[in-house]
């Protein structure tokens, strides 16, 4: 190729990544000395329409390479997608983003992330630890208000869980008690992995464990405690600096609910018993009264018509599901399927959750880049300004998992600086980091060489790492935390994958946590990155530089007052570093200019800036 151009480098495209709105853009683009350009020019469209085209000037030759320039002001938030027209003696020419983020003659359209200049993010979630929790499963607290209303079993904290029942349904109704009460008994030691945000699974009232078949919105559910029970969680874990997010399952009920009421659990008429209900347009039927919409075809799970106008103000209005709860003194929400509600809803959602606090935080379910997410032929804003204050971000998951297992650094850069582009800082800054959720499987089991070839569920769920397997997992789990802890968001744990609880596929990823054989060095390792993050709270909430040399990986995150410098051997030998001094968090030990990194380790130096 001819021609050079990096939308990562400043000298192409500054400023870096994406940029608020009335932003002016600098572009350049080089020439190889011997190729004669009559035209350069940049062609850009917002979100594919209108394309039009910018002039590029000749400003000047240096080392062999021509360099042609222009400046783009963005005037407008949106999705932006460019390429670049040249004319040369050879006829004209398209360049677009090929593989490698090089030029291409075909490939794909750059893109450009313009987001609204007055778009905010939460500044509590910046910087700090989020604890994912699957309520039944944490611990079982004392709590009177506490108590077994359900049509299932009530298992010992011990028992295996059910993957299925005996007449080959799974109806998630084994329940094994951990509730409110427990989450609140064991804040301090969630304090001591440096936690400052609980994130609960669904807990209104509900007839499964999982509980994203809600029952009724505007109730906890009785085995997890009370209204009550709440409270004194998010009023005892603001004490010592926390919050508390909620999941919100706006998309679709349960069948066995208040508002669907199938099994006549409910007191008054339910959806599915006609048209009578007051609830009956919030749902619809292809054939009354057994065949509905439901939530990928779960039966259990009808879906909600979410233009219903009596749903969006039960769900968004004043004293509504949302008001209500978050003026208890929640710290955020968790939209669960987000993409299932259309672009209006979401925007609601985010006013209706920052009616008394634009620090209330709104974290989406996505799965994909979310900065170009298309869901029912709609181009999502989610991270534009008025939607979403952050997502789980998935393919950072899948970048860490997938390094910690081959070690392939050029890959996981790309992966990393891919999402790193593309979002606005602030809010990338608000995604959840994690390395496994109640959704996959459990991260020391994806870390693991345990071939599942032509197992079973029911093997998957009786299967235990061997010491060898496990062994090797942990020190990729090791890998794979401190990355997760320095890459930009928030590194957020799913409840016992600091002690290495493992498990398969859903259910067998959701087991009680096993208080009483927790892998201490493991859970040791995870209080130092929690020490670690409160450190350079101020770093981890700056800008990034990655790279790697001669078989180590650098990653660099860097504010005005503090740099934080992570080092990690991926090699498969001890590598001197050199002209690179300070404490280094993870060993506890100082690095001077004759230190060695070991192999598939990493060391943490943290500085502050004069």
């Amino acid at each position: 190729m001819h021609f050079n151009y990096n939308s990562r480098d400043l000298f192409h495209k500054k400023p870096f990544g994406a940029v608020p709105s009335s932003s002016s853009v600098s572009f350049c683009i080089t020439a190889k000395d011997g190729v004669y350009v009559h035209a350069m020019s940049l062609v850009v469209s917002l979100d594919g329409y209108d394309e039009y085209s910018v002039p590029m000037s000749y400003t000047g030759t240096h080392d062999g390479w021509s360099t042609f320039q222009c400046e783009l002001l963005l005037e407008k938030a949106g999705l932006y997608w460019y390429k670049f027209a040249v004319n040369t003696e050879h006829g004209e020419e398209t360049l677009y983003r090929g593989a490698d983020n090089n030029l291409s003659n075909d490939g794909a359209c750059y893109q450009l992330t313009v987001y609204d200049k007055e778009y905010t993010t939460p500044k509590h979630l910046k910087g700090g630890i989020i604890y994912h929790i699957f309520a039944d499963r944490f611990y079982k607290g004392v709590d009177k208000d506490a108590v077994w209303d359900k049509t299932g079993v009530l298992k010992n904290w011990n028992e295996t869980v059910t993957i299925v029942d005996s007449d080959g349904v799974f109806r998630a109704n084994d329940f094994y008690g951990g509730n409110l009460a427990g989450i609140t008994e064991k804040l301090d030691y969630l304090k001591s992995l440096g936690v400052t945000l609980l994130y609960l699974s669904p807990i209104f009232k509900s007839g499964s464990n999982h509980r994203y078949d809600t029952g009724d919105y505007m109730k906890v559910d009785e085995l997890l405690g009370s209204e009550k029970s709440l409270v004194r969680l998010i009023s005892e874990a603001k004490k010592i600096g926390m919050g508390v997010m909620l999941d919100g399952v706006f998309n679709h009920t349960g069948s066995d609910s208040l508002y669907f009421n199938k099994l006549g659990t409910y007191p008054g008429i339910g959806a599915y018993g006609g048209d009578k209900s007051p609830y009956f347009d919030w749902f619809s039927f292809d054939e009354f009264p057994h065949k509905y919409n439901c939530w990928w075809g779960i039966t259990v799970t009808p879906t909600v018509n979410k233009s219903n106008p009596g749903y969006r103000k039960f769900i968004l209005g004043e004293g509504g599901v949302i008001d209500k709860w978050t003026k208890l003194g929640l710290a955020g929400w968790r939209l669960d399927v987000v993409d299932e509600l259309d672009s209006a809803m979401v925007t609601e959602i985010r006013k209706s959750c920052k009616r008394d606090d634009n620090e209330v935080a709104v974290i989406g379910e996505v799965w994909e880049d979310a900065s170009s997410k298309i869901a029912y032929s709609e181009r999502r804003p989610y991270l534009l300004g008025g939607q979403l204050d952050g997502v789980m971000n998935y393919p950072y998951k899948e970048a860490i998992i997938k390094f910690a297992r081959d070690n392939d650094s050029y890959d996981f850069m790309s992966r990393v600086m891919t999402i790193y582009e593309n979002y606005p800082l602030d809010s990338l800054n608000c995604c959840m980091t994690f390395l496994g959720t109640h959704d996959t499987v459990r991260a020391i089991n994806s870390l693991a060489d345990r071939d599942l070839h032509g197992t079973s569920k029911h093997d998957r769920l009786h299967i235990s790492l061997s010491e060898y397997e496990r062994n090797v997992a942990t020190k990729r789990l090791k890998v794979a935390s401190v990355l997760q802890y320095v890459l930009p968001g928030v590194p957020s744990i799913y409840y016992g994958d600091e002690i290495g609880l493992e498990g398969y596929e859903d259910p067998i990823n959701r087991k009680p946590f096993p208080w009483d054989s927790m892998d201490k060095k493991l859970l040791d390792h995870y209080k130092t990155l929690g020490q670690m993050r409160e450190k350079c709270r101020s770093a981890m909430s700056g800008t990034m530089d990655i790279w790697s040399d001669h078989g180590l990986l650098h990653i660099v995150r860097s504010s005005e007052c503090q740099s934080a410098h992570v080092i990690l051997n991926n090699c498969m030998v001890d590598i001197l570093i050199q002209d690179i001094k300070g404490y280094d968090w993870i060993t506890g030990e100082s690095m001077s200019s004759d230190s060695k990194v070991k192999s598939g380790e990493c060391v943490v130096i943290i500085n502050d800036i004069k």
